[in-house]
């Protein structure tokens, strides 16, 4: 079974993972001229790391990352360092922040050489697997030049702005959240005093996470227009959090100016009516981008991965089947039972975290001195046994069963 997998990002190099290991011949298509991570960190909780072990890579994600992480105190903080609300150790259930660098590596280095190609822009997706592309590593192609290959399946792994899902749903945009986010990890380890989690004040908001090696992934979040800019951004997001409590300041002076990067925060416009159309499915952030709020983007896409994995595996599989014998339509039949389900497991479930995340964000990032005291005061009086419920809701999960 021969699968096309766009975009080299978490998402689509775990299924390329997960496919290739299940036996499936896995081409991966990146519009990049090299495959490498931006400079921030990510949450994984429960329900990502269930999905990592799946794949395989449990231990490899687990040699770069830390449990006591679990042991800080979370939850949410006014900007002078008071608590306003204490999240129950229970209620975060595992968790581990990571390098979004190591997990890149981690994902490539589990798959066959010369699996990824770079510098390979995919200029549209057929629902019969055809994939039309350009690829600029071909010096035996003219740079306008469109080549054409088929496949047995292509996996849109593409992110927001998906060229894949363009091709098979038009009119799907992006919404502007309101706010944007500066990300980065220090230079050199900081001192948390066994405290992380966010700090919400009116408009703004600072999230801090620990790494394995002492060094932090810390955010910090705005309202501002979409096309904000800036002249310095280290300076930008330092003059905005200047007043706020310990080690804000110290988190951001310990950052390369170079690795703080501002990414405008958005959203697909229309929830799908479907991941999949005939031989094209949709993962990750192509299928259900969302917000950040609830830390579930990268976990959603593991989700994604690992039950697409579990759902093709008998499929692709077939290393003791003389291929002359096999029936083909009934191999076809195989794989559309496999994506239609693929779809009614993920959607529902992607698309309720994806409304509960804006949700949330809106609540963050409240700028009314009334409302955002109200806020407040609702945070601290929620009793803890609805936290834990809440948040045991999201990272409750495990891959389906055949």
């Amino acid at each position: 079974m021969r699968i096309a997998v766009v975009g080299a990002g978490i998402g689509g190099l775990a299924a390329a993972a997960g496919l290739q290991r299940a036996g499936a011949q896995v081409a991966v298509f990146e519009r990049a001229a090299e495959v490498r991570a931006a400079g921030s960190g990510l949450s994984i909780f429960a329900n990502g790391l269930r999905a990592l072990e799946f794949l395989g890579l449990g231990e490899q994600f687990a040699a770069v990352t830390d449990k006591r992480v679990e042991s800080f105190t979370a939850g949410q903080r006014r900007p002078d360092g008071r608590w306003i609300a204490e999240v129950p150790s229970d209620s975060v259930g595992e968790l581990r922040i990571v390098d979004r660098a190591d997990l890149h590596r981690i994902l490539l280095n589990a798959l066959d050489e010369g699996t990824v190609r770079t510098s390979a822009e995919v200029t549209s997706a057929g629902d019969d697997g055809t994939l039309a592309l350009r690829s600029a590593s071909d010096p035996s192609m003219h740079p306008d030049a469109e080549l054409t290959e088929y496949f047995d399946l292509i996996v849109g792994a593409d992110g927001l702005h998906s060229r894949v899902r363009d091709s098979v749903q038009l009119g799907i945009g992006s919404r502007y959240s309101g706010y944007s986010c500066w990300r980065g990890i220090t230079d050199r380890p900081v001192d948390l005093a066994g405290a992380a989690g966010e700090t919400v004040g009116r408009g703004l908001r600072f999230g801090i996470a620990p790494l394995k090696d002492g060094r932090v992934y810390w955010f910090a979040v705005a309202n501002m227009a979409q096309n904000a800019t800036f002249a310095d951004e280290k300076s930008a997001v330092r003059d905005l959090f200047a007043r706020w409590h310990a080690p804000i300041a110290e988190l951001i002076a310990s950052t390369r100016a170079d690795r703080i990067q501002r990414t405008p925060i958005a959203d697909l416009s229309t929830p799908l009516s479907s991941y999949v159309s005939g031989r094209v499915v949709l993962l990750g952030d192509a299928a259900h981008a969302m917000t950040p709020n609830l830390g579930q983007g990268g976990g959603q896409a593991l989700e994604d991965a690992a039950t697409l994995t579990a759902l093709l595996a008998p499929s692709v599989d077939r290393t003791q089947v003389d291929h002359s014998q096999v029936d083909r339509a009934l191999e076809c039949a195989h794989i559309d039972r496999a994506l239609e389900r693929y779809d009614g497991l993920r959607r529902k479930r992607s698309q309720a975290i994806a409304k509960r995340s804006r949700t949330l964000g809106a609540l963050f990032q409240l700028e009314s001195p009334t409302l955002a005291g109200i806020r407040n005061a609702i945070l601290s009086a929620v009793p803890s046994r609805l936290i834990a419920f809440q948040a045991a809701s999201v990272q409750k999960w495990a891959p389906p069963k055949l």
